[in-house]
């Protein structure tokens, strides 16, 4: 194997490594992290459309907007990701895998809500690091008490 051919290994390597930590930070933030304009920009472009359970939306204050909306329907999650399939074309990366979320409900319920479903994300390589430029969660099974969404989170589309 000649040295170009182990440099572009690497990257590879190197790039699939650091979408999945960028993918599991993400999930982890929604569970113990602060949602503001850092955690927006942390893993987001500018541009970028979220297809949520509870809509979706295009550009990054309106996912900081929409995440944090939606986050304070519970008042405790766990998001679990994974099997995730990684393709790397240059600056440009896809990811199709899982995501199982369990939820308690807010406002002091008992009630629990666990989702899963299917997560397409497409990422693009800034100066900053690996960022998701479009997202979809598609919801495959639920079991519990759904939250009550606000009429703000009548789908929409973009």
């Amino acid at each position: 194997m000649d040295t170009e051919e182990m440099r572009r290994q690497l990257r590879h390597l190197t790039d699939r490594a650091e979408i999945t930590d960028l993918l599991d930070r993400y999930l982890r933030s929604l569970d113990h992290g602060v949602l503001d304009e850092e955690w927006a920009r942390a893993f987001h472009t500018e541009d970028v459309t979220a297809e949520m359970p509870v809509g979706t939306v295009r550009g990054r204050d309106a996912v900081l907007d929409r995440v944090r909306r939606g986050m304070a329907l519970f008042d405790r999650t766990v998001h679990f990701g994974t099997n995730n399939v990684i393709e790397v074309d240059g600056d440009r990366a896809t990811v199709r895998g899982a995501q199982l979320s369990t939820h308690v409900l807010a406002g002091g319920s008992d009630g629990v809500f666990v989702s899963a479903g299917h997560t397409e994300t497409e990422l693009v390589r800034t100066a900053d690091g690996w960022r998701v430029s479009a997202t979809a969660l598609r919801i495959v099974w639920t079991q519990g008490t759904p939250p009550r969404l606000p009429a703000e989170f009548a789908p929409t589309a973009v």
